[in-house]
């Protein structure tokens, strides 16, 4: 079978939001998982109708948030304890609970840094580009229309797996 390169995948476009959310839990039942759909406005359940997972934000947050504290409370440390030890009425050079604010402030600043670069990159952001641009009626996207797209590596594995499983 041979199959041109340039498809990026089919698109079904919708005019309310009953029908791309039946249509989306049909083609879902139906074996196809590279689903994506566009809407002008969030609709309640759509996500789960194609299947959309976990992400991995929250998880990059946290570690950046980490990375943060741990980064602060051993730039406090090193500085207070090696590069400029000072005795002040008689702490120890170790005192940690100095080091509550500089820590909130790296584990703010890193989870920040760490959201927004995590969700570029899985978003595969910034994409100036995109082959559904090409389809003219796809403007309409964020006005008024609601479009489906089964993407194109999707339907050729389903469509070999059913030719095969028919043979049988």
């Amino acid at each position: 079978m041979i199959r041109d390169q340039a498809v990026y995948g089919y698109v079904a476009e919708f005019d309310d939001t009953d029908k791309i959310l039946g249509a989306a839990k049909a083609t879902y039942a139906a074996g196809y998982r590279k689903i994506d759909a566009f809407t002008p406005f969030p609709i309640h359940g759509l996500s789960e109708a194609v299947g959309f997972h976990r992400t991995w934000v929250p998880l990059i947050v946290l570690c950046g948030g980490v990375f943060g504290c741990v980064g602060a409370f051993v730039l406090c440390s090193v500085y207070d304890v090696y590069v400029y030890p000072m005795n002040i009425a008689g702490r120890p050079h170790l005192s940690w609970p100095a080091y509550i604010v500089p820590m909130f402030e790296g584990t703010v600043l890193c989870a920040s840094f760490a959201s927004m670069l995590g969700m570029l990159a899985l978003n595969g952001l910034p994409r100036p580009y995109h082959p559904l641009f090409n389809v003219p009626q796809f403007a309409l996207a964020s006005r008024s229309r609601f479009f489906l797209v089964i993407k194109a590596p999707d339907v050729s594995s389903t469509l070999r797996g059913r030719a095969s499983s028919s043979r049988r």
